[in-house]
């Protein structure tokens, strides 16, 4: 990542970006809401002008790889040379693996198979993908800070199995942040987003694989959410505290961009919403006071930190803060009110034990039962 852009709005930011850059077939993969009901999309085509070369507005809430597949065949047609995502995480993520179905002409699904993330003993081994030629620009709408780090999730859909692709140059070169597009987003994505923003810095504070510049970044980004979040909730015409979250959001993902891992919130979120359905924006307000409880035992010092980052009392937990601030915003604090049942737990526990990230959890998970031991505490 070069760099991330904010005071300017979208279209002017992107334009100065596509000059700098020499773009000369910019394409658009954006979120449909944004490009059928507001006019946000169409002011960043108009800035374009003649760089512009055409929109793909059909990414499903959990990117899957036919939709991948359907972009990448848009961008090839319009012969893009470079891609902007403009929306929340799904479309983010279709942008990133859009890149490499260009770069080894991946034409179906099947074409992705070998490239996936795979968890081994010694450690996660990426995919052989080579370097992509065209690179990327996000315009996030959402909170979910996908965009600050270079891999990508895409569901299966044969499968129902949400899995990883990553690679260095999947991240985008330059984070364009306006608040004005994030005024469409629903409310309840925007909260939820921002939890899910929060994930990052909490797994990252508590994972044994941090360090002090990474701890410092993540709990101002922590507090930044936790204020930003509230701010918005109360009055979402707020755009200096919808600005505020989306720095928060960038800081809180400092973690993953120094390669710090995350843990088990962010292996079973991925399997609630590959496997379950469930949005990703509401797997972080369900699951992490129970990670936060089940981790408790080897994360006392950093939960401490983290509470102290949210304004709690010396005596707080930082799984009781949590829980509490979900309730004020409003969002879901239970499995079940994902529609996520314990008949469920065993087939999350085993697909669980597939992501790199529970074996980076800083409480060691052995197997399937101890994940469903966190399920049953966020049941």
């Amino acid at each position: 990542m070069d760099q991330v852009i904010f005071g300017k709005p979208a279209g002017q930011a992107l334009c100065e970006e596509a000059e700098r850059r020499d773009a000369k077939r910019v394409f658009l993969i954006v979120s449909r809401t944004l490009n059928t009901h507001t006019d946000e999309i169409e002011k960043i085509r108009k800035a374009l002008g003649g760089r512009y070369a055409g929109t793909f507005d059909s990414v499903p809430q959990h990117t899957t790889r036919a939709s991948a597949v359907e972009a990448t065949a848009h961008a090839a047609e319009a012969k893009a040379d470079l891609i902007v995502a403009v929306g929340g995480g799904s479309v983010v993520d279709a942008a990133k693996i859009v890149l490499m179905c260009l770069e080894h002409n991946i034409t179906d699904e099947s074409g992705l198979d070998g490239f996936e993330l795979v968890s081994t003993p010694e450690g996660p081994r990426p995919g052989p993908f080579r370097a992509p030629k065209v690179r990327m620009i996000a315009i996030p709408s959402t909170l979910s800070g996908g965009e600050y780090n270079s891999g990508t999730l895409v569901t299966d859909s044969r499968r129902k199995l949400k899995q990883i692709f990553s690679h260095p140059l999947m991240m985008p070169l330059s984070i364009i942040l306006d608040p004005e597009i994030t005024r469409h987003t629903p409310q309840t994505l925007w909260l939820g987003s921002g939890t899910r923003a929060m994930d990052h810095g909490i797994e990252a504070v508590c994972s044994p694989r941090g360090n002090p510049l990474v701890e410092s970044v993540c709990l101002r980004g922590l507090r930044y959410l936790y204020d930003g979040l509230q701010a918005t909730k109360e009055n979402p015409s707020n755009l200096e505290a919808r600005q505020f979250c989306q720095l928060g959001s960038w800081m809180s993902a400092f973690g993953l961009q120094c390669r710090v891992p995350m843990g088990a919130s962010h292996a079973i979120g991925h399997v609630l919403g590959g496997t379950c359905d469930v949005p990703h924006y509401l797997c972080t307000a369900v699951m992490m006071p129970s990670v936060l409880k089940y981790n408790q035992p080897v994360t006392d010092e950093a939960q401490r930190k983290i509470a102290e980052a949210w304004r709690a009392p010396p005596d707080a937990r930082a799984s009781d803060i949590f829980a509490q601030f979900i309730g004020r915003l409003g969002l879901p604090r239970h499995l079940s009110e994902v529609g996520v049942t314990k008949e469920k737990f065993e087939l999350i526990g085993r697909n669980a034990m597939l992501s790199v990230f529970t074996r980076a959890n800083p409480r060691v998970i052995k197997g399937p039962e101890d994940i469903v031991e966190i399920l049953q505490l966020a049941a």
